[in-house]
């Protein structure tokens, strides 16, 4: 068992006592790093997700060039689909395609039910040797994507402007839909279950598209198995977190599923949110990515507005509203984490 030196992160989450605000970023291993795009131009993005050598040497790199508070796995959310036994690709500037999406209950019954442990082998090596090769220095999160948000890749086949196959899926076959989004839980529950067992020492639920449906769909499509999720994940005392992107309507169903943190996206205000939820969950966000364009004196005033909205007291991870943009500089990501732990002492 390694002991974690900087385990600010772990009782953030916990709404534990911490000195300083921890902070790490969506996105954080990825193309915004010239080192990560060293590595990038060698291998396409599918070959580094398999290749747990490669997959652990990007997830370490903001821990040693940004001097992050926690390590993400370098993953992607669609590995569970195709374990499934969907064909994946990711496409150059476009992003991902799902070959023969999903539009009936034929298709749902030729999909498997996934082993992780042989299916997904390779990530969870990945965690491992990651793990291993952290020695200790930070917590390493694990994530997946929710039955809703890998649903709707599943059935419209990569992004969506409108969602209209998604949407005329779930109207028209509610019960293939219902059967789909089982059979992805009982997935995910099994692989986030994995990944803590093979080191992850917090997990993440990423709910992208939870945004897209109304209040009632949100909870009868996506609240419904991320709760069922979170009740099957064999943990000890590991944090779940949640983020569900575009979702304002659920934050008090959202902080009754199991979770104990809950992320929020940039268009809440995280003063009100700790009002209404944050005596049982911790808050996890929820800075402008965007915000790291701007010169060094505005990145400054507004991360402070957001600690200052927060408050003071423990239960908040600072993290970004979303994941960072490849083209962000990464000198204005590490003075923002230099930022964070210098002036969110003045919280605690």
């Amino acid at each position: 068992m390694t002991i974690i030196k900087n385990d600010l992160f772990l009782r953030a989450c916990k709404r534990l006592q911490v000195d300083r605000t921890p902070i790490w970023v969506m996105r954080q291993a990825g193309r915004y790093l010239p080192e990560y795009r060293a590595v990038r131009e060698k291998y396409d993005f599918i070959t580094m997700c398999k290749t747990p050598e490669l997959a652990a040497e990007v997830t370490i790199q903001p821990v040693e060039l940004i001097g992050i508070d926690a390590a993400i796995i370098f993953s992607d959310i669609l590995v569970i689909p195709e374990a499934m036994g969907m064909k994946l690709e990711m496409i150059e500037s476009k992003g991902p395609k799902l070959f023969d999406p999903i539009r009936n209950i034929d298709q749902i019954k030729q999909l498997k039910q996934i082993d992780p442990y042989k299916d997904l082998k390779y990530v969870l090596d990945a965690v491992a040797m990651t793990k291993d090769q952290l020695n200790g220095r930070v917590p390493l999160i694990g994530f997946a994507g929710s039955p809703w948000t890998l649903m709707t890749y599943m059935v419209e086949g990569g992004g969506s402007k409108n969602f209209s196959e998604i949407k005329k899926f779930i109207y028209n076959q509610p019960e293939a839909a219902h059967k789909l989004l089982d059979m992805i839980s009982d997935s995910v529950a099994d692989y986030l279950s994995a990944k803590i067992e093979s080191g992850a020492n917090a997990v993440q639920i990423f709910d992208t598209w939870g945004g897209i449906l109304s209040p009632s769909d949100f909870e009868e499509f996506s609240l419904n198995y991320i709760t069922k999720i979170i009740s099957k994940i064999k943990r000890e005392d590991e944090p779940v977190i949640v983020f569900a992107k575009g979702v304002h309507y659920n934050l008090s169903e959202l902080a009754n599923s199991g979770a104990d943190v809950i992320g929020l996206d940039w268009t809440m205000t995280l003063g009100d949110v700790r009002k209404s939820i944050g005596d049982k969950v911790a808050l996890q966000g929820n800075l402008d990515p965007t915000i790291l364009y701007a010169p060094k004196e505005k990145i400054k005033a507004e991360a402070i507005r957001v600690m200052k909205s927060f408050g003071k007291g423990t239960g908040h991870v600072f993290n970004l509203g979303h994941g960072i943009l490849p083209d962000v500089n990464p000198e204005n990501l590490k003075y923002l984490v230099d930022v964070v732990k210098e002036e969110s002492k003045l919280f605690h």
